[in-house]
């Protein structure tokens, strides 16, 4: 069970992104959000989406930092990973 991060590479409102997810189960995910005080508002059905200023603090906090490839293919393989096609039902 891992959480993983990936670089902050996309800009939105201002700021740079990039994901958290976990490998094991959301709700090792959310209780980690909780944890290190991300909102709520920030998670986006598989992921939360986490600004560049928050990545050294994830980090420190236990968030394995990975490329986005990586991370795509760990969430796939876990299970959680929702698609394109489930997002618009």
């Amino acid at each position: 069970m891992a959480l993983l991060i990936d670089p902050p590479l996309w800009p939105r409102h201002g700021r740079i992104w990039g994901h958290l997810v976990s490998d094991a189960s959301l709700d090792e995910l959310h209780f980690f959000a909780r944890t290190v005080g991300i909102p709520e508002r920030g998670f986006d059905l598989d992921h939360y989406d986490v600004p560049a200023d928050m990545h050294e603090r994830l980090i420190a906090a236990g968030a394995q930092l990975i490329d986005g490839r990586e991370l795509v293919r760990r969430l796939r393989a876990s299970g959680l990973r929702v698609t394109a096609a489930q997002r618009r039902r």
